[in-house]
């Protein structure tokens, strides 16, 4: 019996301002017996998705019941190496606590950059090496850093970005939202999740849906939809682990699809 019953992919981006019209920002939403469709933004002036407005909208879709499985595009915390040098206590939501205060990036008018060049924020005061990684990226073998900006394929930026909106989802939301792997590895059944994904594990296997933004997207739901209707998605829940590395994973969080 399938663990969900509605699907979202989502590829992130972290150009411009949380209010920014963001064509790199694509959604993609599957439920049982439905495929992946696009979904766009609310009616309005906004041709695309910005963060601001999809944080929102997930958080008034995670609400509703059926339960959903939402899987996003960028980086939920920080290698263990982050929380030594800057001595932040161990825990998602001190650290999103944390690293929303030094960097305000869901304020108004705010861009990553400005965060970075010390416009506003106290960046340098929770910065890291892009030597850094974590554990779930080093199994993947091709991730970045998160500290890794200005290379192709980086998801530095969009995880500085989208980290703060991940704050307020959690606020937000509170224990209606399992949060994986930060609230455990098991997911309670009935209950909608919210999951670190790589498209490029899956864009390859499924057909084009559009731009690149789009594709990863599709890629996304239509995996995860996929997984759970086969039965394979309960395995990937449960990555094979040693009892020091579930910790550390508790803390740095980790890819789903990554066994």
């Amino acid at each position: 019996m399938p663990l969900f019953e509605r699907y979202v992919g989502i590829d992130y981006s972290g150009a411009e301002t949380p209010a920014s019209s963001l064509p790199g920002l694509a959604v993609f939403g599957a439920s049982t017996g439905m495929p992946p469709q696009r979904v766009g933004p609310p009616p309005g002036p906004k041709k695309h998705w910005t963060r601001h407005g999809l944080a929102e909208w997930l958080v008034a879709r995670l609400r509703e019941c059926p339960p959903a499985l939402v899987g996003i595009d960028h980086a939920f915390s920080f290698p263990v190496r982050y929380f030594e040098k800057h001595r932040v206590p161990p825990g998602w939501d001190a650290f999103l606590d944390d690293f929303q205060a030094h960097w305000p990036t869901d304020e108004d008018h705010t861009y990553v950059d400005f965060v970075r060049d010390g416009v506003c924020g106290d960046g340098a005061a929770r910065s890291g090496s892009s030597r850094w990684r974590r554990l779930t990226e080093e199994r993947t073998k091709t991730a970045k850093s998160v500290f890794h900006f200005d290379v192709p394929g980086s998801v530095a930026k969009s995880t500085h970005a989208g980290l703060p909106w991940l704050r307020h989802m959690r606020r937000s939301l509170g224990a209606q939202v399992h949060f994986w792997p930060f609230d455990g590895f098991d997911v309670p059944g009935g209950r909608s999740a919210v999951v670190e994904v790589y498209p490029s594990l899956w864009r390859k296997q499924f057909a084009s849906a559009g731009s690149v933004h789009e594709q990863d997207a599709f890629a996304v739901a239509a995996w995860m939809q996929d997984a759970d209707a086969d039965g394979s998605l309960s395995r990937y829940f449960s990555p094979a682990l040693t009892g020091n590395e579930c910790a550390v994973a508790r803390l740095e969080g980790w890819i789903l699809g990554i066994l």
